[in-house]
């Protein structure tokens, strides 16, 4: 039978999971590492935020957590190299920024108003969240501004360069 795979074959068979997982050259490069700490840094940011009473900023964690989680599998898959219509550079410098206002101001909301642990714990996370949103978008601006000086003659995406 030609397409039938034999089940005994001595192939090692890689599950769904790890397909989707970084591979470890990206999970180890700045960005890998970056969108790793803000995909984990919105996730805790968003169980705080629910469990807390300042429940309403629950949203901003949550879509933040799920860009993060899409831009950390497009580039960890080398969607940016497929489909070469997305301003990935530029679609990753306005998220980042948009996530480091939003989560700046909903943190000192949280730590500010309400008093029960989960919300101070919730804007505390932002707080580092915040820090690591706006690192990123502070490298990703440099490694643009460098790649506009150069005339753009790099065939490589300025954000799949690593250290």
């Amino acid at each position: 039978m030609g397409d039938i795979e034999d089940p005994d074959s001595n192939r090692p068979r890689q599950s769904v999971l790890l397909s989707i997982l970084p591979t470890k050259e990206f999970a180890t490069s700045r960005k890998g590492s970056l969108l790793i700490a803000e995909v984990v840094l919105s996730f805790v940011s968003f169980v705080c935020f629910a469990a807390s009473t300042a429940a309403a900023f629950v949203t901003v964690p949550l879509m933040e957590f799920l860009a993060a989680l899409f831009l950390l599998f497009a580039y960890s898959n080398k969607f940016n190299e497929r489909f070469k219509g997305f301003l990935w550079p530029l679609m990753d410098f306005m998220r980042c920024v948009t996530a480091s206002i939003i989560f700046f101001i909903i943190s000192i909301i949280a730590v500010s108003k309400y008093a029960d642990g989960s919300s101070k714990a919730a804007g505390i996370f932002g707080f580092i969240a915040t820090i690591v949103f706006a690192l990123d978008f502070y490298l990703i601006f440099n490694e643009l501004a460098n790649f506009l000086k150069q005339g753009g003659e790099s065939n490589e995406e300025p954000s799949r360069q690593q250290d």
